[in-house]
């Protein structure tokens, strides 16, 4: 299934590091995945009207406000391991008990922070993580924050759980699961890495991208938890091979992808079809 031409245009413009993406980008790049001309062009009104993305001049765009906080947590995952730290069992608790439910907006908005930071549901009323974040509980209260979590929301540290409910607690994200998932995703990229040069300049980006995407949301979703509710030595290796993925698709579509479309006679306008300058200008999207 080609990616969500949404989602595409937003991973290119985390990508642009800041530099506005221009519609004629956006178009050759997502045709690289068989999106027509016309879902790009209505996938960048929808996002306009979101907020997600806002004018940078005619025909160019750049993030908008409502993506600002979500694209700088993204973007964060490069650097993931750097914000853990060694743990002694306490745990940090978002109280939500009090919080509506009618409106699906901010509950999928507070369930989103939550996810991203790797909380679980304790109970009805209570979400839990492992208190092993540099900052502790002021730095995760200022990320749930920025993400959308009500400000009237409690985040505090307990340390001092019954013992019952903290062996609970324990048991709320599968150790075994993340642990053998790192193993299958990190040797799917080693093998894919291996054998990238023999694939076709427009295959290997397509594949990278679609690899990356699935990697990187694998990465972005990350508990972060200490040992010994997971093999951190595992997470650490999987990290390492996903960045080392990352390098080589940005490899692909700034060397190899614009240099094979180059070689090629030019579409003629209107066909939608790719051309060395609208792929991305060299640059490869990177996925969330």
């Amino acid at each position: 299934m080609p990616p969500n031409p949404k989602n595409l245009i937003l991973n290119l413009l985390l990508a642009n590091d800041g530099t506005p993406l221009t519609a004629a980008d956006a178009v050759g790049s997502c045709a690289l995945f068989g999106i027509r001309e016309n879902s790009v062009r209505v996938a960048l009104v929808r996002l306009g009207a979101a907020g997600l993305i806002a004018s940078a001049g005619r025909g160019a765009y750049r993030l908008g406000p409502q993506a600002a906080h979500l694209a700088e947590e993204l973007s964060s995952w490069r650097s993931s391991e750097s914000r853990v730290c060694d743990w002694h069992g306490a745990w940090i608790m978002v109280s939500t008990g009090h919080l509506g439910r009618s409106d699906r907006t901010a509950l999928r908005t507070r369930q989103r922070a939550l996810a991203l930071l790797g909380f679980k549901e304790l109970n009805d009323t209570l979400h839990v993580r492992p208190d092993n974040l540099i900052g502790h509980a002021p730095v995760v209260r200022e990320r749930l924050r920025k993400l959308g979590l009500e400000p009237d929301a409690p985040v505090f540290a307990a340390t001092d759980l019954p013992p019952e409910l903290d062996a609970s607690a324990r048991t709320l994200w599968q150790g075994e699961a993340l642990n053998s998932a790192y193993r299958q995703t990190r040797q799917k990229l080693q093998d894919w890495m291996a054998h990238a040069d023999e694939l076709e300049p427009e295959v290997a980006a397509r594949e990278c991208y679609l690899l990356g995407n699935e990697a990187i949301r694998q990465l972005v979703f990350d508990p972060l938890l200490p040992e010994p509710l997971v093999d951190a030595a595992e997470r650490r290796a999987f990290t390492a091979t996903v960045l080392a993925f990352d390098q080589a698709g940005h490899r692909i579509w700034r060397e190899r992808l614009p240099a094979a479309l180059a070689s090629r006679e030019p579409p003629q306008a209107g066909t939608g079809k790719v051309t060395a300058d609208s792929a991305m200008k060299g640059r490869r999207p990177t996925a969330h």
